[in-house]
């Protein structure tokens, strides 16, 4: 993947294999970072939140659940879930294909260290 230098922008590459699937970032710019997400058939995120970064998430391909609070939502291709910051959220593919979203992360800071974790399926803090 060609990289982008500038003061505001930069591509990056690499896949990141988590033990639900894994994630790419693609794209970051200032005060946004657009990453593609690929959960496994059966995999789910932690129940997490945020205190510094909302995010959207679209669906590319696979079909799956959303949890918003203490809503879920059934999400497929081309759906479209905003979570506001600090908002409780987990996604969850409950089909037998990857579930792949592009997510886009709006705020001040993306690091991984950002995500409080509720409920994990791996143990993680």
């Amino acid at each position: 993947m060609p990289r982008i230098k500038s003061a505001r922008q930069n591509i990056l590459s690499g896949v990141i294999k988590k033990p639900w699937g894994n994630y790419q970032i693609l794209f970051t710019g200032e005060n946004f970072q657009v990453k593609r997400v690929e959960l496994d058939p059966g995999g789910r995120l932690s129940l997490q939140r945020h205190q510094r970064r909302a995010e959207k998430w679209t669906v590319v391909c696979g079909a799956g659940t959303a949890t918003v609070g203490k809503k879920k939502i059934k999400v497929r291709r081309e759906s479209l879930v905003e979570i506001p910051v600090k908002k409780i959220h987990r996604l969850y593919n409950t089909g037998k294909a990857p579930l792949v979203v592009v997510e886009i992360q709006f705020g001040d800071y993306f690091g991984e260290d950002d995500i409080t974790r509720l409920q994990d399926d791996f143990g993680r803090a």
